[in-house]
């Protein structure tokens, strides 16, 4: 790191500096953040009692609320801190730490829609070989190659964004420490930077909506091809979860991060506070209102606890008896 300010203390202006709507807006991210976590973890914990869901799709999907979880966590605290009591300050390792971990699991969730997606290919256009295709080496091979990508990504996004010189304004003109509003304040050249930036997430998104549109592609195809209009029907259904979640994370995430920075502005936050806040929350909801296994399992696993409540009673009931027939009188 060069100049004379290596580490400086730099401060988050947030998503509004009008107090009147500072409370309401703690409250509203609030209420969001708990339903984040508690659909995503939820979620994580039925796939992992239930055994009709220990499936890859829904073993990947385990490892997309994770990503949502921990993404999710790594802005919301913060961003709710500093809504409540208005400390917006922020040391230069925790900006670049908070930096690191969001866009490690940010690119950890494009890899994972995208063998999300594969195991839908298999399934639809190969049912036959899906058992060997998708077995359960192959399913931690790819969440694996997920990982170990976004990590290595995660890298070199976080050694471009802080590489520089901050000698000037230290004042990021956003919620969170993301790349382009940490980059307009070094004072050192930034152009190589932002280069590399750019085309390390166009090599991430492109690659991975590749493998998304090639598989989607090819599901279209054999679903166009198939005689039984109740089995089209069901594909199509097997496919509209991932395509929702899909759309909403890419949709935003191009919009960030695929365009040049002097075309970046005011609608960078309203952007960002969808993808970062809103979209964690929304997935649990896609994948399982209208899934007829979450719901069977949910419903398989509310029985489960009811009956393990009234056993436990009268298990308790048999004993308070006994006491009582010797002659012990309890509350």
């Amino acid at each position: 790191m060069g100049g004379n300010y290596t580490q400086p203390k730099f401060i988050l202006l947030g998503i509004t500096d009008t107090p009147w709507a500072q409370a309401p807006l703690f409250g509203l991210f609030l209420l969001i953040y708990v339903v984040t976590l508690a659909g995503n973890i939820g979620l994580m914990v039925l796939v992992w009692v239930a055994p009709s869901l220990h499936t890859p799709m829904y073993f990947f999907l385990s490892h997309f609320s994770l990503a949502d979880v921990c993404y999710s966590t790594v802005i919301s605290p913060r961003m709710l801190t500093d809504l409540l009591f208005g400390n917006k300050a922020i040391s230069w390792a925790g900006c670049v730490t908070q930096f690191h971990l969001f866009a490690l699991f940010v690119t950890a969730e494009c890899h994972l829609l995208a063998a999300m997606a594969y195991d839908r290919h298999v399934a639809v256009c190969h049912p036959l070989r899906y058992v060997l295709l998708v077995s359960p080496r192959a399913c931690w091979q790819l969440v694996a190659c997920s990982y170990l990508v976004a990590s290595l990504s995660a890298l070199l996004y976080t050694g471009c964004t802080f590489g520089g010189s901050f000698c000037g304004s230290h004042r990021i003109d956003h919620f969170f420490c993301d790349a382009i509003p940490v980059l307009r304040l070094a004072c050192s050249d930034t152009r190589g930077g932002e280069l590399a930036i750019f085309a390390l997430a166009t090599a991430n998104g492109l690659a991975t909506s590749a493998v998304i549109l090639f598989s989607y592609g090819r599901i279209l195809r054999t679903v166009l091809g198939m005689r039984s209009a109740p089995s089209r029907a069901r594909a199509f259904h097997t496919c509209a979860s991932h395509l929702a979640s899909v759309s909403v994370f890419y949709g935003t995430l191009f919009f960030m991060y695929l365009q040049p920075a002097s075309r970046h502005g005011s609608r960078d936050k309203v952007a960002s506070v969808f993808y970062t806040v809103v979209s964690p929350m929304l997935n649990p909801f896609i994948y399982s209102l209208r899934n007829k296994e979450v719901k069977a399992a949910l419903g398989k696993c509310r029985t489960r606890m009811l009956n393990l409540c009234q056993h436990q009673r009268g298990a308790a009931h048999g004993i308070r008896e006994s006491w009582n027939g010797l002659g012990w009188r309890g509350p």
